[in-house]
């Protein structure tokens, strides 16, 4: 049976909040959120109305979906939430926001983005990386726009900065249509023997 809107599990989605990009990445944001609805998933991620995160959030409301943002009172206060969102959770600082993110997420999904983004998806790796989350990762390289981080993420792994694990650390995902999958398969990452919970 399908969940519905106010049961469904939640997307902790990352993406930009610029106003000034090309049109295409505020589409690939709508067609992630309409799709999330159809695809059984809730939105939860910073709460704001402009950018991306504003587009993606339109979408899934209007398809009918959950949206929960989470945003700082500083930014709230600068009329930049979200307020047709179902829950609009307001917290005091940044670490605070990508804490309840992280509670209430199944699964994390990396949109184009800027340094913020950037910053949420390493420490959410990190999280994984040291065995103190157990979630899907996926990111979506629409258009390439990922190229360079992926292939830096590789030179770390060759250059020993990390174990060739860090490989299995997030799914990567060419097109829309490639994440729904990648999120409910099995986790394939196997944290280092010191990060074992069994130590």
């Amino acid at each position: 049976m399908a969940a519905t809107p106010n049961m469904a599990k939640l997307l902790c989605v990352y993406c930009s909040s610029s106003r000034h990009l090309e049109d295409k990445y505020y589409k690939a944001a709508e067609a992630v959120g309409r799709a999330m609805v159809g695809n059984g998933w809730g939105l939860v991620y910073g709460g704001g109305n402009v950018g991306m995160m504003g587009s993606l959030a339109a979408a899934v409301k209007g398809a009918g979906g959950h949206v929960v943002g989470v945003i700082p009172e500083f930014m709230k206060e600068r009329e930049l939430a979200y307020t047709q969102s179902d829950e609009l959770i307001t917290v005091h600082t940044m670490r605070e926001r990508k804490r309840v993110m992280e509670e209430r997420a199944s699964a994390f999904l990396a949109l184009p983005g800027g340094i913020g983004t950037l910053e949420e998806l390493t420490e959410i790796m990190t999280l994984r990386y040291i065995n103190r989350l157990d979630k899907q990762v996926v990111v979506f390289n629409h258009g390439g726009y990922y190229d360079d981080l992926l292939r830096f993420f590789e030179r770390m792994a060759s250059e020993r900065f990390k174990s060739a694990g860090m490989r299995d650390l997030i799914s990567v995902a060419g097109e829309e249509g490639e994440i729904w999958p990648l999120l409910e398969a099995p986790g394939s990452f196997e944290a280092d023997a010191i990060w074992a919970r069994d130590r």
